[in-house]
């Protein structure tokens, strides 16, 4: 009896609890505007091979939310814009189907880069947000792409801007999709230029 009286005083409270935020109402993510061909398998020397990580970040991109520069000082979030993973994850395959789509060299996932020398590609994605001033989604990357064994060294910055209507979730998630698709273009254009 008095098991059954301890669940009892228990059901009522247990709708009282809450174990976290309401989830939002969709998940963002990125998708590449130029996927590989399914089934298209690829044979290339080592030298065609590269490596694409997973960019370093600063804390204001590092978590799911998407940050809007208010000023040079503050950050704030976008209300209900959730990433599905870590921004530099998602950045991260976008750039590897990028480059697989537009290039013709083979990327590989950094755990097997010690089976062939392959060029290496590394950053830090700067910023991956919304600029309150313009509505503008901006995207800032600093690459490092390494080859010939690491004896060469190369660096450039690409940044790419996209209006998105309203600063709410939709409208921000296709804005940053459209400016991380530019960005990979211009990375895959780099990469695919360097023999």
């Amino acid at each position: 009896m008095k098991r059954y009286l301890i669940i009892a005083a228990a059901l009522p409270l247990s709708a009282c609890i809450s174990f976290g935020a309401k989830p939002p109402p969709s998940l963002l993510t990125l998708t590449s505007a130029t996927a590989p061909t399914a089934n298209a398998g690829r044979s290339v020397n080592a030298s065609e091979a590269i490596t694409v990580a997973v960019p370093a970040v600063p804390q204001a991109i590092a978590s799911t939310r998407v940050p809007v520069s208010v000023n040079a000082t503050a950050i704030a979030y976008v209300e209900d814009a959730v990433w599905v993973e870590a921004p530099a994850r998602l950045f991260q395959r976008l750039l590897s189907e990028t480059i697989t789509a537009k290039t013709r060299k083979t990327v590989l996932d950094p755990k097997q880069s010690a089976l062939v020398p392959a060029m290496q590609l590394t950053g830090q994605l700067l910023r991956f947000g919304v600029d309150e001033t313009t509505s503008d989604a901006v995207i800032v990357y600093d690459a490092v792409l390494t080859h010939d064994a690491g004896k060469t060294v190369m660096t450039r910055r690409f940044e790419a801007r996209s209006k998105a209507a309203t600063i709410t979730a939709k409208p921000v998630g296709d804005a940053l999709n459209l400016a991380a698709n530019s960005i990979a273009t211009d990375i895959a254009t780099w990469v695919g230029e360097i023999k």
